[in-house]
Protein backbone atom coordinates (compact mmCIF):
# COMPACT_ATOMS: atom_id res chain seq x y z
CA UNK A 1 0.00 0.00 0.00
CA UNK A 2 1.55 3.11 -1.01
CA UNK A 3 2.14 6.15 1.60
CA UNK A 4 -0.87 7.83 0.45
CA UNK A 5 -3.20 5.22 1.05
CA UNK A 6 -1.94 4.05 4.32
CA UNK A 7 -2.78 7.72 5.25
CA UNK A 8 -6.23 7.34 3.99
CA UNK A 9 -6.47 3.76 5.70
CA UNK A 10 -5.47 4.84 9.11
CA UNK A 11 -7.82 8.43 8.78
CA UNK A 12 -10.78 6.00 7.80
CA UNK A 13 -10.34 3.55 10.57
CA UNK A 14 -9.05 6.23 13.18
CA UNK A 15 -12.73 7.90 12.16
CA UNK A 16 -14.63 4.62 12.75
CA UNK A 17 -13.57 3.82 15.99
CA UNK A 18 -14.29 7.16 17.01
CA UNK A 19 -18.02 7.04 15.48
CA UNK A 20 -18.08 3.66 17.79
CA UNK A 21 -17.20 4.50 20.76
CA UNK A 22 -19.78 7.59 20.42
CA UNK A 23 -22.53 5.77 19.94
CA UNK A 24 -21.90 2.15 21.50
CA UNK A 25 -20.28 2.68 24.40
CA UNK A 26 -20.93 4.08 28.41
CA UNK A 27 -17.68 4.61 29.66
CA UNK A 28 -17.45 4.22 33.59
CA UNK A 29 -17.72 7.35 36.17
CA UNK A 30 -19.07 9.76 34.16
CA UNK A 31 -22.05 10.66 32.72
CA UNK A 32 -22.92 9.91 28.96
CA UNK A 33 -24.17 13.38 28.30
CA UNK A 34 -20.60 14.50 29.52
CA UNK A 35 -18.49 11.94 27.19
CA UNK A 36 -20.17 13.06 24.09
CA UNK A 37 -19.79 16.71 25.13
CA UNK A 38 -16.17 15.68 25.81
CA UNK A 39 -15.31 12.54 23.78
CA UNK A 40 -12.64 10.64 25.93
CA UNK A 41 -8.82 10.06 25.04
CA UNK A 42 -8.63 6.97 22.61
CA UNK A 43 -5.17 5.50 23.81
CA UNK A 44 -4.11 2.97 21.30
CA UNK A 45 -0.07 2.03 22.41
CA UNK A 46 2.11 3.28 25.28
CA UNK A 47 5.78 2.18 26.02
CA UNK A 48 7.20 2.75 29.69
CA UNK A 49 5.60 6.12 30.83
CA UNK A 50 4.64 7.35 27.79
CA UNK A 51 1.09 6.65 25.99
CA UNK A 52 -0.25 7.24 22.35
CA UNK A 53 -3.37 8.12 21.44
CA UNK A 54 -5.37 6.64 18.09
CA UNK A 55 -4.59 10.33 16.61
CA UNK A 56 -0.56 9.28 16.58
CA UNK A 57 -0.20 12.15 19.53
CA UNK A 58 1.86 10.89 22.96
CA UNK A 59 1.55 12.03 25.73
CA UNK A 60 3.31 11.46 29.71
CA UNK A 61 1.32 9.12 31.51
CA UNK A 62 1.02 10.60 34.86
CA UNK A 63 -1.70 7.99 35.81
CA UNK A 64 -0.64 5.00 35.59
CA UNK A 65 -3.62 3.70 33.54
CA UNK A 66 -5.59 4.17 36.80
CA UNK A 67 -3.09 4.16 39.53
CA UNK A 68 -1.82 0.61 38.36
CA UNK A 69 0.67 0.37 35.32
CA UNK A 70 3.37 0.36 38.05
CA UNK A 71 6.04 -1.35 35.90
CA UNK A 72 5.20 0.57 32.68
CA UNK A 73 3.58 0.30 29.83
CA UNK A 74 4.39 -2.84 27.13
CA UNK A 75 7.18 -4.13 29.39
CA UNK A 76 8.88 -7.38 27.37
CA UNK A 77 9.35 -9.28 30.39
CA UNK A 78 5.40 -9.15 31.30
CA UNK A 79 4.62 -9.76 27.97
CA UNK A 80 6.82 -12.88 27.17
CA UNK A 81 5.60 -14.10 30.23
CA UNK A 82 1.92 -13.94 28.73
CA UNK A 83 2.65 -15.01 25.41
CA UNK A 84 4.72 -18.25 26.94
CA UNK A 85 1.77 -18.79 29.07
CA UNK A 86 -0.59 -18.41 26.16
CA UNK A 87 1.35 -21.23 24.72
CA UNK A 88 0.73 -23.93 27.44
CA UNK A 89 -3.03 -22.83 27.90
CA UNK A 90 -4.91 -19.53 28.07
CA UNK A 91 -7.07 -20.44 30.98
CA UNK A 92 -7.94 -23.24 33.93
CA UNK A 93 -10.03 -22.95 36.48
CA UNK A 94 -9.23 -23.29 40.16
CA UNK A 95 -12.18 -24.28 41.64
CA UNK A 96 -12.67 -27.52 43.86
CA UNK A 97 -10.80 -30.35 41.90
CA UNK A 98 -8.59 -28.38 39.29
CA UNK A 99 -5.95 -25.62 39.52
CA UNK A 100 -2.85 -24.34 37.57
CA UNK A 101 0.89 -23.79 37.88
CA UNK A 102 0.73 -19.72 37.51
CA UNK A 103 -2.10 -19.49 40.53
CA UNK A 104 0.21 -21.70 42.86
CA UNK A 105 3.18 -20.39 42.09
CA UNK A 106 2.06 -16.67 42.83
CA UNK A 107 0.16 -18.00 45.78
CA UNK A 108 3.44 -19.16 47.28
CA UNK A 109 5.55 -15.97 45.81
CA UNK A 110 2.68 -13.69 47.60
CA UNK A 111 2.89 -15.78 50.98
CA UNK A 112 6.98 -15.45 51.00
CA UNK A 113 7.34 -11.57 50.37
CA UNK A 114 4.45 -10.87 52.80
CA UNK A 115 6.39 -12.80 55.25
CA UNK A 116 6.47 -9.34 57.78
CA UNK A 117 2.40 -9.70 57.79
CA UNK A 118 2.66 -13.44 59.01
CA UNK A 119 0.69 -13.97 55.42
CA UNK A 120 -0.86 -17.33 55.17
CA UNK A 121 -3.04 -18.09 52.54
CA UNK A 122 -4.28 -16.39 49.22
CA UNK A 123 -7.69 -16.38 47.36
CA UNK A 124 -7.45 -14.68 43.79
CA UNK A 125 -10.39 -12.53 42.29
CA UNK A 126 -10.49 -10.81 38.66
CA UNK A 127 -9.82 -7.28 40.94
CA UNK A 128 -9.75 -4.48 43.67
CA UNK A 129 -13.61 -4.42 43.71
CA UNK A 130 -13.85 -8.55 44.21
CA UNK A 131 -10.81 -8.50 46.50
CA UNK A 132 -12.57 -5.86 48.76
CA UNK A 133 -15.97 -8.50 48.21
CA UNK A 134 -13.93 -11.15 49.59
CA UNK A 135 -12.38 -9.56 51.91
CA UNK A 136 -16.01 -8.81 53.78
CA UNK A 137 -17.05 -12.40 53.18
CA UNK A 138 -13.89 -14.01 54.93
CA UNK A 139 -14.28 -11.76 57.71
CA UNK A 140 -17.69 -12.70 58.67
CA UNK A 141 -16.78 -16.26 58.08
CA UNK A 142 -13.92 -16.14 60.18
CA UNK A 143 -16.26 -15.35 63.36
CA UNK A 144 -18.58 -17.54 62.53
CA UNK A 145 -15.99 -20.31 62.83
CA UNK A 146 -14.68 -19.04 65.83
CA UNK A 147 -18.35 -19.32 67.29
CA UNK A 148 -19.14 -15.55 66.92
CA UNK A 149 -21.75 -15.63 64.25
CA UNK A 150 -22.77 -11.86 65.26
CA UNK A 151 -19.74 -10.09 64.53
CA UNK A 152 -20.90 -8.82 61.24
CA UNK A 153 -20.92 -5.54 61.36
CA UNK A 154 -17.76 -3.54 58.94
CA UNK A 155 -16.85 0.25 59.67
CA UNK A 156 -15.02 2.30 57.28
CA UNK A 157 -13.65 5.53 56.84
CA UNK A 158 -15.36 8.61 55.45
CA UNK A 159 -13.42 9.43 51.96
CA UNK A 160 -13.17 5.53 51.66
CA UNK A 161 -12.67 3.90 48.27
CA UNK A 162 -13.59 0.18 48.35
CA UNK A 163 -14.57 -0.20 44.81
CA UNK A 164 -17.96 -0.97 42.79
CA UNK A 165 -19.66 -4.32 44.17
CA UNK A 166 -22.48 -3.34 46.72
CA UNK A 167 -20.00 -5.23 49.70
CA UNK A 168 -17.46 -1.95 48.56
CA UNK A 169 -19.91 0.54 47.31
CA UNK A 170 -21.29 0.36 50.73
CA UNK A 171 -18.24 0.77 52.86
CA UNK A 172 -17.44 3.48 50.77
CA UNK A 173 -17.46 6.77 52.68
CA UNK A 174 -17.90 9.08 49.21
CA UNK A 175 -21.21 9.24 48.71
CA UNK A 176 -21.23 9.66 45.16
CA UNK A 177 -20.49 6.38 44.34
CA UNK A 178 -24.41 5.19 46.16
CA UNK A 179 -26.11 8.12 44.98
CA UNK A 180 -27.83 6.70 41.78
CA UNK A 181 -27.44 2.73 43.30
CA UNK A 182 -28.57 3.35 47.01
CA UNK A 183 -29.98 1.93 49.73
CA UNK A 184 -26.34 0.85 50.90
CA UNK A 185 -26.18 -2.58 52.30
CA UNK A 186 -27.00 -2.66 56.22
CA UNK A 187 -24.25 -3.15 58.87
CA UNK A 188 -21.61 -1.09 56.99
CA UNK A 189 -20.59 2.11 58.89
CA UNK A 190 -18.67 4.99 58.60
CA UNK A 191 -15.90 6.68 61.13
CA UNK A 192 -14.00 10.22 60.60
CA UNK A 193 -10.76 10.02 58.78
CA UNK A 194 -7.44 11.62 59.79
CA UNK A 195 -7.43 14.14 57.16
CA UNK A 196 -5.09 16.63 58.03
CA UNK A 197 -6.21 19.39 55.68
CA UNK A 198 -9.93 18.93 56.87
CA UNK A 199 -10.66 18.30 59.83
CA UNK A 200 -13.11 20.29 62.45
CA UNK A 201 -10.60 19.69 65.27
CA UNK A 202 -6.91 20.22 64.90
CA UNK A 203 -3.42 20.65 63.13
CA UNK A 204 -1.43 18.96 65.15
CA UNK A 205 -1.29 15.33 63.15
CA UNK A 206 -0.24 12.85 66.27
CA UNK A 207 -3.31 14.65 68.15
CA UNK A 208 -5.07 14.25 65.02
CA UNK A 209 -4.69 10.68 64.78
CA UNK A 210 -5.82 9.82 68.99
CA UNK A 211 -8.72 11.71 67.96
CA UNK A 212 -9.89 9.62 65.10
CA UNK A 213 -8.82 6.43 66.49
CA UNK A 214 -11.05 7.00 69.96
CA UNK A 215 -13.58 8.10 67.34
CA UNK A 216 -13.16 4.28 65.80
CA UNK A 217 -13.04 2.99 69.93
CA UNK A 218 -16.20 4.45 70.59
CA UNK A 219 -18.37 3.65 66.64
CA UNK A 220 -16.93 -0.12 68.35
CA UNK A 221 -18.24 0.43 71.79
CA UNK A 222 -21.62 1.74 70.25
CA UNK A 223 -22.81 -1.28 68.11
CA UNK A 224 -20.92 -3.37 70.64
CA UNK A 225 -17.73 -5.70 69.74
CA UNK A 226 -19.53 -8.67 69.57
CA UNK A 227 -21.03 -7.15 66.43
CA UNK A 228 -18.18 -5.93 64.92
CA UNK A 229 -16.30 -8.36 62.55
CA UNK A 230 -13.22 -5.73 60.89
CA UNK A 231 -12.42 -2.39 59.98
CA UNK A 232 -11.40 -1.44 56.38
CA UNK A 233 -9.06 1.21 55.27
CA UNK A 234 -6.53 2.04 53.08
CA UNK A 235 -3.06 2.79 54.41
CA UNK A 236 -3.40 6.02 52.16
CA UNK A 237 -6.80 7.11 50.38
CA UNK A 238 -6.57 6.86 46.71
CA UNK A 239 -9.49 8.37 45.12
CA UNK A 240 -10.62 9.99 48.46
CA UNK A 241 -7.74 12.68 47.17
CA UNK A 242 -4.50 11.07 48.44
CA UNK A 243 -5.07 11.48 52.48
CA UNK A 244 -1.78 10.29 53.85
CA UNK A 245 -3.05 9.86 57.97
CA UNK A 246 -0.53 11.13 60.98
CA UNK A 247 2.68 8.47 61.12
CA UNK A 248 0.90 7.41 64.61
CA UNK A 249 -2.98 6.66 63.12
CA UNK A 250 -2.19 3.04 61.83
CA UNK A 251 -0.49 1.44 65.04
CA UNK A 252 -3.11 3.27 67.35
CA UNK A 253 -6.02 1.59 64.77
CA UNK A 254 -4.24 -2.15 65.33
CA UNK A 255 -3.91 -1.37 69.04
CA UNK A 256 -8.27 -0.56 68.75
CA UNK A 257 -9.12 -4.00 66.81
CA UNK A 258 -7.13 -5.92 69.40
CA UNK A 259 -8.84 -4.17 71.92
CA UNK A 260 -12.14 -4.44 70.14
CA UNK A 261 -11.45 -8.43 69.12
CA UNK A 262 -12.12 -6.47 65.56
CA UNK A 263 -9.95 -7.91 62.33
CA UNK A 264 -8.16 -5.36 60.71
CA UNK A 265 -8.49 -5.43 56.92
CA UNK A 266 -5.58 -3.35 54.65
CA UNK A 267 -6.98 -2.40 51.42
CA UNK A 268 -3.69 -2.40 49.33
CA UNK A 269 -5.39 -2.37 46.14
CA UNK A 270 -3.39 1.03 45.37
CA UNK A 271 -0.86 1.03 47.95
CA UNK A 272 0.25 -2.65 47.41
CA UNK A 273 3.71 -3.27 45.99
CA UNK A 274 5.44 0.24 46.09
CA UNK A 275 3.40 2.32 45.14
CA UNK A 276 3.88 4.39 48.64
CA UNK A 277 7.78 4.33 48.90
CA UNK A 278 7.42 0.98 51.49
CA UNK A 279 6.15 -2.58 49.46
CA UNK A 280 3.19 -2.46 51.34
CA UNK A 281 1.13 0.54 52.22
CA UNK A 282 0.28 -0.63 55.84
CA UNK A 283 4.82 -2.20 56.10
CA UNK A 284 5.13 1.50 55.94
CA UNK A 285 2.92 2.38 59.40
CA UNK A 286 4.92 -0.99 61.14
CA UNK A 287 1.50 -2.21 61.36
CA UNK A 288 0.62 -5.84 60.44
CA UNK A 289 -2.97 -6.23 58.84
CA UNK A 290 -5.12 -9.69 59.45
CA UNK A 291 -6.12 -9.15 56.02
CA UNK A 292 -4.77 -7.69 53.06
CA UNK A 293 -6.71 -6.67 49.84
CA UNK A 294 -4.52 -6.68 46.29
CA UNK A 295 -5.14 -5.60 42.82
CA UNK A 296 -3.96 -3.19 40.45
CA UNK A 297 0.03 -3.19 41.21
CA UNK A 298 -0.56 -6.91 41.32
CA UNK A 299 -0.01 -7.86 37.62
CA UNK A 300 0.69 -4.11 36.57
CA UNK A 301 -2.62 -4.09 34.68
CA UNK A 302 -1.68 -6.44 32.23
CA UNK A 303 -4.52 -8.80 32.59
CA UNK A 304 -6.64 -8.19 35.36
CA UNK A 305 -6.50 -9.65 38.74
CA UNK A 306 -7.14 -9.48 42.58
CA UNK A 307 -6.29 -11.30 45.37
CA UNK A 308 -7.29 -11.17 48.86
CA UNK A 309 -4.66 -12.67 51.64
CA UNK A 310 -5.09 -13.73 55.16
CA UNK A 311 -2.58 -13.91 57.78
CA UNK A 312 -1.65 -17.11 60.17
CA UNK A 313 -4.05 -15.96 63.03
CA UNK A 314 -7.37 -15.88 60.10
CA UNK A 315 -6.43 -19.05 57.93
CA UNK A 316 -5.81 -21.27 61.39
CA UNK A 317 -9.92 -20.62 61.90
CA UNK A 318 -10.58 -22.75 58.69
CA UNK A 319 -8.93 -25.85 60.13
CA UNK A 320 -12.21 -27.19 61.31
CA UNK A 321 -14.56 -29.42 60.19
CA UNK A 322 -17.22 -26.91 60.62
CA UNK A 323 -19.67 -26.65 57.43
CA UNK A 324 -18.87 -22.46 58.09
CA UNK A 325 -15.09 -23.98 56.55
CA UNK A 326 -16.77 -23.74 53.56
CA UNK A 327 -15.10 -21.43 51.10
CA UNK A 328 -18.58 -20.84 49.22
CA UNK A 329 -17.35 -17.61 47.52
CA UNK A 330 -14.79 -17.37 44.10
CA UNK A 331 -15.09 -15.97 40.48
CA UNK A 332 -14.52 -17.88 37.38
CA UNK A 333 -11.24 -15.75 36.74
CA UNK A 334 -9.74 -16.40 40.25
CA UNK A 335 -6.25 -17.68 40.08
CA UNK A 336 -6.25 -16.78 35.71
CA UNK A 337 -3.59 -18.66 34.58
CA UNK A 338 -2.29 -15.60 31.76
CA UNK A 339 -3.14 -13.24 34.99
CA UNK A 340 -0.52 -14.61 37.48
CA UNK A 341 1.93 -15.21 34.92
CA UNK A 342 1.58 -11.31 34.43
CA UNK A 343 1.56 -11.11 38.58
CA UNK A 344 4.52 -13.07 38.80
CA UNK A 345 6.68 -10.99 35.81
CA UNK A 346 5.43 -7.81 37.20
CA UNK A 347 6.44 -8.69 40.90
CA UNK A 348 10.04 -9.86 39.87
CA UNK A 349 10.40 -6.22 37.69
CA UNK A 350 9.37 -4.19 41.23
CA UNK A 351 11.65 -6.30 42.70
CA UNK A 352 14.45 -6.34 40.81
CA UNK A 353 14.67 -2.65 39.51
CA UNK A 354 13.77 -1.76 43.32
CA UNK A 355 10.93 0.26 41.88
CA UNK A 356 9.76 0.62 45.32
CA UNK A 357 12.80 2.84 46.21
CA UNK A 358 12.27 4.24 42.71
CA UNK A 359 8.58 5.75 44.05
CA UNK A 360 10.38 7.17 47.20
CA UNK A 361 12.79 9.03 45.60
CA UNK A 362 11.18 10.02 42.60
CA UNK A 363 7.88 11.14 44.88
CA UNK A 364 9.74 13.08 47.38
CA UNK A 365 11.44 15.08 44.75
CA UNK A 366 7.91 15.98 42.89
CA UNK A 367 6.34 16.50 46.03
CA UNK A 368 9.00 18.84 47.17
CA UNK A 369 8.67 20.54 43.61
CA UNK A 370 4.96 20.73 43.65
CA UNK A 371 4.50 22.17 47.49
CA UNK A 372 7.23 24.76 46.94
CA UNK A 373 6.44 26.03 43.04
CA UNK A 374 2.44 25.57 43.20
CA UNK A 375 1.49 26.55 46.83
CA UNK A 376 1.97 30.03 45.97
CA UNK A 377 -0.99 30.32 43.60
CA UNK A 378 -4.45 31.17 45.35
CA UNK A 379 -6.54 28.26 43.62
CA UNK A 380 -3.88 25.81 45.47
CA UNK A 381 -5.00 24.99 49.13
CA UNK A 382 -2.72 22.04 49.57
CA UNK A 383 -0.02 19.39 47.91
CA UNK A 384 0.36 15.85 49.94
CA UNK A 385 1.46 12.95 49.07
CA UNK A 386 3.45 9.45 49.61
CA UNK A 387 5.85 8.16 47.32
CA UNK A 388 4.49 8.45 43.51
CA UNK A 389 0.63 8.79 44.88
CA UNK A 390 0.46 13.05 44.57
CA UNK A 391 -2.56 15.22 45.26
CA UNK A 392 -3.07 19.11 44.31
CA UNK A 393 -6.49 20.05 46.31
CA UNK A 394 -7.52 23.73 44.40
CA UNK A 395 -9.83 25.68 46.63
CA UNK A 396 -11.86 29.05 46.04
CA UNK A 397 -10.55 30.68 48.79
CA UNK A 398 -7.38 29.51 51.01
CA UNK A 399 -8.64 30.61 54.55
CA UNK A 400 -12.16 28.98 54.23
CA UNK A 401 -10.74 26.05 52.27
CA UNK A 402 -13.81 25.90 49.85
CA UNK A 403 -13.61 23.53 47.01
CA UNK A 404 -14.46 24.52 43.58
CA UNK A 405 -17.66 23.08 42.52
CA UNK A 406 -17.59 19.97 40.24
CA UNK A 407 -17.71 21.32 36.66
CA UNK A 408 -16.02 24.72 37.35
CA UNK A 409 -13.93 25.68 34.60
CA UNK A 410 -10.63 26.00 36.59
CA UNK A 411 -10.37 22.31 37.30
CA UNK A 412 -11.34 20.94 34.08
CA UNK A 413 -9.21 24.06 32.70
CA UNK A 414 -5.82 22.94 33.73
CA UNK A 415 -6.27 19.23 33.40
CA UNK A 416 -6.90 20.35 29.66
CA UNK A 417 -3.63 22.66 29.15
CA UNK A 418 -1.49 19.39 30.59
CA UNK A 419 -3.29 17.11 28.21
CA UNK A 420 -2.85 19.67 24.96
CA UNK A 421 0.77 19.95 26.50
CA UNK A 422 1.36 15.77 26.43
CA UNK A 423 0.94 15.18 29.96
CA UNK A 424 -1.94 13.41 31.44
CA UNK A 425 -2.99 13.84 34.55
CA UNK A 426 -6.12 13.05 36.77
CA UNK A 427 -9.03 15.49 37.44
CA UNK A 428 -11.10 14.94 40.45
CA UNK A 429 -13.31 17.67 40.68
CA UNK A 430 -11.29 19.98 42.65
CA UNK A 431 -8.25 17.38 43.07
CA UNK A 432 -5.55 16.72 40.68
CA UNK A 433 -4.37 13.37 41.12
CA UNK A 434 -1.18 11.76 39.90
CA UNK A 435 -0.03 8.23 40.26
CA UNK A 436 2.44 7.79 37.40
CA UNK A 437 4.54 4.28 36.51
CA UNK A 438 6.55 3.32 39.77
CA UNK A 439 9.40 3.84 36.64
CA UNK A 440 9.31 7.51 36.64
CA UNK A 441 12.52 8.84 36.52
CA UNK A 442 13.79 12.66 37.14
CA UNK A 443 13.75 13.79 33.95
CA UNK A 444 9.73 12.43 33.89
CA UNK A 445 9.03 14.56 37.31
CA UNK A 446 10.69 17.41 35.68
CA UNK A 447 8.41 17.69 32.46
CA UNK A 448 5.27 16.79 34.44
CA UNK A 449 5.80 19.72 37.09
CA UNK A 450 7.19 22.38 34.64
CA UNK A 451 3.64 21.33 32.72
CA UNK A 452 1.46 22.24 36.00
CA UNK A 453 3.29 25.13 37.07
CA UNK A 454 2.67 26.57 33.52
CA UNK A 455 -0.83 25.35 33.57
CA UNK A 456 -1.23 26.99 36.86
CA UNK A 457 0.27 30.04 35.64
CA UNK A 458 -1.71 30.86 32.53
CA UNK A 459 -4.88 30.34 34.17
CA UNK A 460 -4.93 31.26 37.87
CA UNK A 461 -4.75 34.06 37.36
CA UNK A 462 -7.36 34.78 35.05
Amino acid sequence: MNPRAQQQATATFTSSIKAKNAKYVWHPMTAPKMSELDPPLIVASGSGVHVTDIDGKTYLDCTAGLWNVNVGHNRPEVNQAIIDQLGRIAYYSTFAGTSNPPSIELSAKLVDLLQPENAARVLFSSGGSDAAETSFKLARQYWKLKGKPSKVKILSLKEAYHGVHFGGMSACGINIYRLAYGPAMPDFHQVESPILYRNPWTNDPLELAKICARELEREIQYHGPDSVAAFIAEPVQGAGGVNVPPPNYWPLVREVCDRNDVLLISDEVVTGFGRTGTFLGCRGWGVKPDIMNFAKGLSSAYVPLGATVVNERVAEAWNSDSPYALIMHGYTYSGHPLACAAGLASLDVVIREDLTANAAKQGAYFLNRLQQELMPFPSVGDVRGKGLMICIEMVMDKKSKEPYPPGHPLPISINKHCKDNGVLVRSLNHKIILSPPLVFTKQDVDRAADDLRAAFGELDRR
